[in-house]
């Protein structure tokens, strides 16, 4: 066998695959082993019947046909192999010659990892905000865990935000009434904006008792993307208590027996997740710095059928009936094309990301341990809300482990690139970045120490 690759753009191959008819004897036996299953000639049992009778009875261009076929598969799967091409897309295949009992040609054109330059990470600089936990932060952490120990009390004043209501909800459409748009006793808090668009602010001031109109567009059902005439009336009003913030809450609420304590552990709480929220606007700086320093070519095909595959999903999440995605699509000011394209452009940054993070994984040889993979999969199956076990069964199941392997090879490439650029908050001061992402040097440690300890064992 004998292969060749075009180069037909920086993300696209054409690999033409010629294979001599001396190599193909043992897809020949194949072939006639196969077709002679198929075919009854008197005289010989089923798949027992000579190669020239079969080829007397079904034709050379039959078996030549069964042959190329079967043959295709694995001679492209070499030829891909022997070319260390990295395959992004199936691809697609002519038989572009065919002089029998001689040669066989076919050609394959597929997309491909482009080649990658990468800048030099100390180069890049990112700026992020600077974290706060302030004594406001604080506050509102301890009236959110107030809240969950709070009581309801009627109140006969107007509605504030804040207050829980009990409402009957009315819709008319072009005057007929809309009843999967209407409800009666429904409860809601007011100004949390979970429902219909406009019931805040024609629900505040009412009391128990009272109604006002207010128009608005559906988001779903056969009247999607329409506007309604909605009528709100408020059952009833009650405004939340909360107990107060002293030592007998810190005890009824916490492990604590004071609220200085309480308060202590409340502002080492907010620190971690505004340390936390810095981590995550690192990663996000860095990663848009390196895109806008790299040139990465796009695989436009790669991208289309990503783009295709989302839409597809959304799609099917209304029962497949594309005509009510566009009325909702309507009833938030948008259309299908404007959406359609801005899919696309979150596909084709997606990919470039992916193909980035890989470069660089490769340039540095990361590497990624069971363990790792296993905290990572753990990670994800907790946030599932799924037993791990279990979860490990499904990704396998759907052949996505190979994904989830890939996902944690590129935050760790990422991580390694963290630690060589300049990162700096908004008010001048360096980030020590090895907080959040620990250092290479951290990592080499922990490696030799687990060898160490394989060693021992």
């Amino acid at each position: 066998m004998k292969s060749t690759v075009e180069q037909l753009n920086p993300t696209r191959v054409k690999v033409t695959v010629e294979v001599p008819f001396a190599e193909l004897e043992p897809d020949f036996d194949k072939a006639y082993k196969a077709l002679a299953g198929q075919v009854n000639i008197p005289g010989f049992r089923r798949g027992k019947a000579p190669a020239r009778l079969l080829e007397a009875r079904i034709g050379r261009p039959a078996v030549l046909e069964q042959v190329i076929n079967d043959m295709i598969p694995s001679r492209y799967s070499a030829a891909v192999e022997e070319n260390d091409l990295k395959v992004m897309t199936q691809p697609e295949i002519e038989v572009t010659k065919l002089e029998d009992n001689d040669v066989v040609e076919f050609t394959a054109e597929v997309d491909v990892r482009p080649e990658i330059t990468l800048p030099t990470f100390e180069e890049i600089e990112v700026t992020v905000e600077a974290p706060k936990t302030d004594d406001a932060a604080v506050d509102a952490e301890l009236d959110n865990l107030r809240a969950r120990f709070g009581t309801l009390k009627g109140v006969e004043r107007g509605a504030t935000k804040g207050d829980f209501l009990s409402v009957d909800l009315a819709a008319t459409v072009d005057g007929e009434p809309v009843e999967d748009a209407s409800t009666e006793g429904l409860s809601y808090e007011l100004g949390s904006g979970t429902l219909v668009e406009g019931l805040d602010d024609a629900a505040e001031g009412l009391k128990a008792g009272e109604s006002k109109e207010f128009t608005s567009s559906l988001v779903a059902g056969e009247h999607a993307g329409k506007d309604a005439v909605i009528t709100v009336t408020v059952q009833s009003v009650k405004e939340r208590e909360l107990p107060e913030a002293d030592d007998e809450f810190a005890q009824m609420a916490s492990e604590f027996d004071t609220l200085e304590e309480l308060r202590a552990d409340l502002v080492e709480k907010v620190a971690q997740q505004a340390k936390a929220g810095l981590a995550g606007e690192i990663r996000d700086k860095v990663l848009e710095a390196l895109l806008e320093a790299t040139d990465i070519p796009t695989p436009e095909k790669v991208v289309e059928s990503e783009a295709h595959a989302q839409m597809h999903q959304l799609i099917d999440q209304f029962g497949g009936d594309a005509s009510i995605l566009d009325q909702a699509l309507a009833a938030e000011g948008t259309d299908r094309e404007t959406f359609e394209a801005e899919t696309r452009e979150g596909a084709a940054r997606a990919i470039r990301s992916q193909l980035l993070l890989d470069a660089i994984a490769e340039e540095a040889s990361t590497e990624v341990s069971q363990d790792e993979l296993m905290q990572h999969i753990m990670f994800q199956a907790q946030r599932y809300g799924m037993d791990p076990n279990q979860f490990i069964q499904q990704i396998q199941g759907a052949g996505q482990l190979g994904s989830l392997f890939a996902d944690v090879r590129r935050s760790k490439a990422l991580a390694d690139v963290i630690e060589k650029v300049s990162v700096k908050d908004s008010e001048g001061n360096v980030v020590d970045t090895s907080e959040f992402f620990g250092t290479g040097e951290d990592e080499e440690g922990e490696s030799d120490s687990a060898d160490e300890q394989s060693t021992e064992d």
